[in-house]
């Protein structure tokens, strides 16, 4: 921050404090953005998700001809009218056939595909309770999971089955097998009718999802979701639709479902704003590229690595005439990629978003592209019914604009627990309801929300933050360099020091040395990058956080190989 923003955090204007939705009575900042009253999240109690969703549908006459969901690889077509039937049909197979009640938890192992959101809103209009898990999750932490959740039946796709049969779980294939005698999900769509479900309907303050968190910095724990917050972020997002002009859109899905950025968007929120999804099985590049010319994709909800790998893709095989918005979540999005992507596609709008597993997956959004483009490298502005406070780690004191510190949330989306861990809960939300998310960021005047890292991730070098973003932004503006992570080292005189790991382009032979001298001329010496190790690709995870986990301990194996 300069000496001028010091200077003018230091004393407020009311024009300042009108635009950012800074309280400095309370040191609090409140959303800007205000629901229309036909927007409004309902408050009735006796609503629940799929209730919800369902209701959002197109009119029965439109509904018919109007596209829900397109598969990629197949083409195969699924109108509205054709997901409520298959949805209204699986429901009864698991009441009737299958005897899931309200409150039984439905462990779901499966990549995308057209019968993910059937599976994911048959689950909740019975009130039994959805817990997903990542295809690539190994036996032993699907075990796990399966065990954490208290999981009475699981759904997967045969291809993951052999992953559940140790934990003796009943099992349901999405598909059916030739020489598998297990029932499927879509010969229960096939041989069941819909049936009247007599036991009493979900409320809003009912369970109705344990999702997992990636784990990247500590043990992955069950957060566990209300109706409520899915209602909540679903009738954001239809504000956010509404406002961003997307209601005719073609949304393309490789976010995977089992994660809540894309079970928000996918599995849920776009149904229930009419809007056609054309979805991928799993994420693949040229897949994607081909998906946009095909189907004439125009909006693209996505995470920073294929951001990054658009900006530097240089082919011209591919019509993407058709996007005009690149939405980005699930980790920060640097000054440095966006600017590289505006200015590579002039004509497509990029806005980046903020959200946690723990808030439903929202937080802060860009309602206009000028607005994204006047704060580059802001994840944008509270969304409606949000407040924020921006508490400095020492003090203890909330923040004006313009001063990092800890950012803390409140909404009606956030989670009721972790499960089974009250003291991961007591940590994470205190006594007032604010939800401490851990990460380090700040408010400008505008009321934008700059996210600067995880505070947990900062590197401590003597007695110095370095935050590891920061020095992966410079890294990634070097022509050679395709992707890079940035952690800690611990290290007897400094405590700790910078290590970059570094995918280098093809035909590159970039040097250790000219990486810490490319690095060093741009940043204070104390943030300096003291060693550099190349490898072939930067682990991530399916949402695209980096897993620094996983890289720390690269480090220590290297260290203790030397010794």
């Amino acid at each position: 921050m300069s000496g001028t923003e010091e200077a003018a955090a230091a004393s407020f204007q009311l024009p300042c404090i009108q635009r950012s939705g800074f309280d400095p009575q309370t040191r609090i900042y409140h959303s800007v953005h205000k629901l229309n009253e036909w927007q409004n999240i309902p408050t009735q109690p006796d609503l629940d998700t799929a209730t919800f969703v369902l209701s959002r549908f197109p009119p029965t006459s439109q509904a018919e001809t109007q596209i829900a969901l397109i598969d990629s690889s197949t083409n195969q077509k699924l109108t509205y009218a054709q997901l409520r039937q298959s949805i209204d049909k699986f429901a009864a197979g698991l009441y009737h056939g299958l005897g899931v009640r309200k409150g039984d938890v439905v462990f779901l192992l499966s990549p995308n595909s057209l019968l993910y959101p059937t599976i994911c809103l048959s689950i909740l209009s019975i009130g039994a309770i959805l817990t997903t898990a990542n295809p690539m999750n190994t036996e032993s932490e699907i075990g796990k999971q399966v065990r954490d959740s208290g999981a009475k039946l699981a759904i997967a796709a045969p291809e993951e089955l052999h992953k559940l049969i140790p934990t003796g779980v009943p099992t349901l294939l999405t598909s059916q097998q030739k020489d598998d005698s297990l029932p499927s999900v879509e010969e229960l769509i096939r041989c069941c009718e819909p049936l009247e479900i007599p036991e009493a309907r979900p409320t809003q303050s009912d369970t109705a999802a344990v999702l997992y968190s990636s784990g990247t910095t500590g043990t992955s724990k069950g957060v566990v979701l209300t109706h409520s917050n899915f209602i909540s972020v679903i009738s954001l997002m239809r504000w956010s639709v509404d406002v961003s002009s997307s209601q005719d859109d073609v949304f393309l899905c490789f976010i995977p479902m089992f994660h809540i950025y894309g079970l928000a968007f996918f599995g849920l929120g776009l149904l229930a704003c009419g809007i056609t999804n054309v979805v991928m099985q799993k994420y693949d590049f040229h897949g994607m590229l081909q998906s946009i010319q095909t189907h004439k994709v125009n909006n693209l909800p996505a995470v920073p690595p294929v951001i990054l790998a658009m900006v530097k893709y240089n082919g011209k095989e591919y019509d993407l005439s058709s996007l005009r918005r690149v939405g980005s979540g699930a980790a920060p999005l640097s000054k440095e990629i966006t600017d590289g992507f505006r200015e590579k596609f002039p004509g497509v709008e990029l806005r980046q978003g903020y959200g946690l597993t723990e808030s439903c997956g929202a937080g802060t959004f860009f309602a206009l592209d000028e607005q994204a483009k006047a704060h580059s490298g802001s994840c944008g502005k509270l969304l409606p019914k949000f407040s924020a406070k921006v508490v400095d780690s020492e003090s203890g004191i909330a923040m004006p604009p313009f001063k990092k510190g800890e950012l803390w949330l409140k909404s009606p989306t956030l989670m009721k627990e972790y499960l089974g861990n009250k003291g991961a809960t007591a940590d994470t939300i205190d006594s007032e309801g604010w939800l401490h998310t851990g990460d380090l960021g700040y408010f400008d005047f505008d009321g934008c929300l700059y996210i600067v890292d995880r505070i947990k991730e900062l590197i401590k070098h003597n007695g110095y933050q370095v935050a590891p973003a920061e020095l992966e932004a410079v890294l990634l503006s070097h022509p050679q360099i395709l992707d890079a992570a940035v952690v800690p080292l611990e290290d007897e005189e400094a405590g700790q020091i910078p290590i970059a790991y570094v995918v280098r382009a093809a035909n590159s032979h970039l040097t250790e040395n000219q990486v810490i001298q490319f690095v060093g001329s741009q940043v204070a010496p104390y943030k300096k990058i003291r060693k550099v190790s190349f490898i072939k690709a930067i682990p991530k995870s399916a949402a695209g956080k980096i897993l620094r986990k996983e890289l720390v301990s690269q480090g220590k194996q290297k260290v203790a190989s030397k010794l």
